[in-house]
């Protein structure tokens, strides 16, 4: 199995080339569909800078702050970070492949099938926390081969660095730092344990993830509570087939023998073997996810990062006798082509008719992996709809108050979304900062809000008429192709709270 070889130097313009397209088709396509829910939270979360939130830690919301003070809160500004981010992540897969030995070819077909996995492009499209999980494992998987080539003690700190940024923007690299675990105890790389250096890249990267420790002793460990209710009550069930089925489907079936191919370069091939710790990391990682019953598909995503590398190479390898050598480009435009077929399921690059007209063809169902009801779309195009029609429906009931009235209303929101569209939008007319007991909304409070006037959107009359003196339905909530369950939702005027608003807010709390 083997391949010209070229120096990483050389390789310089081919990464550069296809981490360009890949940064070029997320700006390109950024203006699709609309905010999507959890962009608008987190725009929300900017508000109210802190070292955690209940379901997040504090890197992601710090990086978007510093956007929003720069480049402001359009939808070009908050998708700038992900397609960096994204983009960055399909080099350092093409960096991953140089490392392991692969030339031209192994290169271009790993970053190949980074560039077209459905799930890398749904999440580097909207900003949140998943764009840098991705890059910070991808990231990490670069250091580790850094460690294992070079033997180089330094970049343990380096790692450490890495591993506690990464857990300041998603607690699920918990899961990565388990599997390096696993793999330094498995593989010759156990080595190392004799030394202080992955003792000190583990005290670096607690170091740098205690103040989040910190905030979450200080507020009784929300993010637990959050855990423990998304899991028995949102998540739907994940059978572990399903879950393996999941992992095909997610990162295009075509590209299965690509990656396949580097799960088992790592394992099999006497080159590959050098790096087999990221193989162990995968499949602990894998195991974890499996077993446990609920975890999504995608939660896996990063690792693949390094399967593709590794894949890259052994394919290129494979295909570089000379009776295959036509099935190198040959492979790659099929993947490309493929990709770009199955893209729209991933990127809003059509109108929704067409979307849906296209989904058909391919037979994909609306789909989510929450305990929800769907419509005509999926959760996660639904989730990028309705959001200013809600927030205008409430400030029309808003403008219909006596002026009086309009000076001490407040809005109560259902959930994080709805409640993040009507700070985003409704604020620019005039709203005061919107109120709710989802998540951190609930941990940020009912400020100087008395109750005397409470525009709430949801909820129904019978468990909120004894909660005021007066109780008016003054709209419906009517988002189109938006979630079902923000649909049809009653817009109530409730005026004079029976009790004060601190004493009822311990019971209106809700994680998940």
């Amino acid at each position: 199995m083997t391949e010209d070889r070229s120096s990483i130097r050389e390789l310089i313009p081919v990464i550069a080339l296809f981490t360009i397209a890949k940064l070029a088709l997320h700006l390109f396509t950024h203006a699709g569909y609309g905010y999507f829910r959890d962009e608008l939270y987190y725009l929300a979360c900017t508000e109210h800078l802190a070292a955690g939130y209940v379901d997040h830690p504090p890197l992601s919301v710090f990086v978007l702050w510093l956007v929003r003070q720069g480049l402001g809160d359009s939808l070009l500004a908050l998708r700038l970070v992900p397609a960096l981010a994204g983009s960055a992540t399909v080099g350092l897969v093409g960096a991953m492949a140089a490392r392991l030995g692969g030339g031209r070819w192994a290169v271009a077909l790993a970053m190949t099938g980074a560039l077209v996995a459905p799930v890398f492009l749904a999440l580097d499209h909207i900003y949140s926390m998943n764009a840098l999980d991705l890059f910070f494992w991808a990231l990490a998987g670069y250091l580790v081969i850094g460690i294992v080539q070079q033997g180089n003690p330094r970049r343990w700190c380096l790692l450490g660095l890495v591993l506690g940024l990464a857990l300041l923007n998603k607690i699920s690299v918990l899961w990565l730092g388990a599997g390096l675990l696993v793999g330094l105890v498995i593989t010759p790389e156990r080595r190392w344990l004799k030394t202080p250096w992955p003792w000190v890249a583990g005290a670096i990267a607690t170091a740098v993830f205690s103040p989040h420790v910190f905030w979450q002793m200080r507020n009784g460990w929300p993010t637990a509570e959050f855990i423990k209710n998304a899991t028995g009550e949102k998540m739907a069930e994940v059978a572990p087939l399903d879950f393996v089925l999941g992992q095909v489907g997610m990162l295009l079936p075509f590209a299965l023998p690509l990656w396949l191919a580097g799960l088992l370069f790592l394992f099999l091939h006497r080159k590959g073997k050098s790096y087999r710790i990221l193989g162990w990391v995968y499949v602990a990682v894998f195991l974890i996810l499996m077993l446990s019953g609920s975890s999504r598909s995608n939660y896996l995503a990063p690792a693949y990062t390094w399967l593709f590398a590794a894949g890259g190479v052994a394919a290129a390898g494979l295909l570089s006798r000379p009776r295959l050598t036509w099935l190198r480009p040959t492979a790659l435009i099929a993947l490309a082509i493929l990709g770009a077929v199955v893209a729209p399921l991933a990127l809003p690059v059509l109108p929704v008719d067409a979307y849906l007209r296209h989904a058909e063809a391919l037979g994909q169902q609306p789909a989510t992996e929450e305990r929800k009801e769907l419509g005509q779309l999926g959760q996660f195009f639904a989730d990028m709809h309705g959001w200013e029609e809600i927030t205008d429906t409430v400030v029309a009931v808003h403008r219909g108050l006596p002026p009086a009235e309009q000076a001490i209303a407040r809005v109560f929101a259902p959930d994080y979304g709805v409640a993040g569209a009507i700070d985003l939008f409704g604020r620019r007319q005039g709203l005061a900062p919107v109120l709710s007991g989802h998540n951190s909304y609930w941990l940020w409070g009912p400020g100087d809000a008395d109750g005397r006037v409470l525009l709430v959107v949801g909820g129904s009359e019978e468990e909120l008429r004894p909660l005021f003196s007066q109780l008016d339905r003054a709209a419906t909530i009517d988002c189109g192709l938006c979630i079902p369950y923000e649909n049809g939702n009653p817009v109530w005027i409730g005026r004079d709270l029976r009790l004060p608003l601190a004493e009822l807010w311990p019971n209106i709390k809700h994680y998940d």
